[in-house]
């Protein structure tokens, strides 16, 4: 991967820990730099980045409080989503992640060309997002 698309990914996996800029933002400036997703893993504590030809990166995330509960409660997901799209004065993504861990999510894989994001808990239960419009 070129120096610049890592810097691009590393910049988006920064500012969604400080708030810097929103999802809609990170997921704009993804899809400009040629990325077609990304992969979090709460279990490893890292995200992966894919380049449509295969090419891709990981890189370590700050590690949210918490375990991944044994659990998946998709409504809680779902849930926590609506609140992240509201963005109220409490919503950070840092809480959102230690929410979802308690929430028995493993991780998530967010797809730009299929405008979906799949929420995963540690028995493969799924709960799926799809983009607003």
């Amino acid at each position: 991967m070129d120096a610049e698309r890592f810097s691009i990914a590393e910049t988006c996996l920064h500012a969604a820990h400080d708030g810097s800029l929103s999802f809609p933002e990170i997921v704009g400036k993804l899809i400009a730099a040629g990325f077609e997703g990304y992969t979090v893993d709460y279990r490893r504590n890292s995200q992966t980045y894919y380049l449509p030809d295969g090419d891709s990166v990981t890189m370590d995330m700050q590690s949210p409080a918490g375990n991944v509960a044994a659990a998946f409660d998709a409504a809680e997901i779902e849930r926590l989503v609506r609140w992240a799209q509201a963005n109220p004065a409490d919503y950070s993504y840092v809480a959102f992640c230690e929410k979802a861990k308690a929430a028995g999510c493993a991780g998530y894989l967010v797809s730009f060309p299929g405008r979906r994001v799949v929420y995963f808990g540690r028995t493969a239960e799924t709960h799926v997002e799809h983009f607003p419009q």
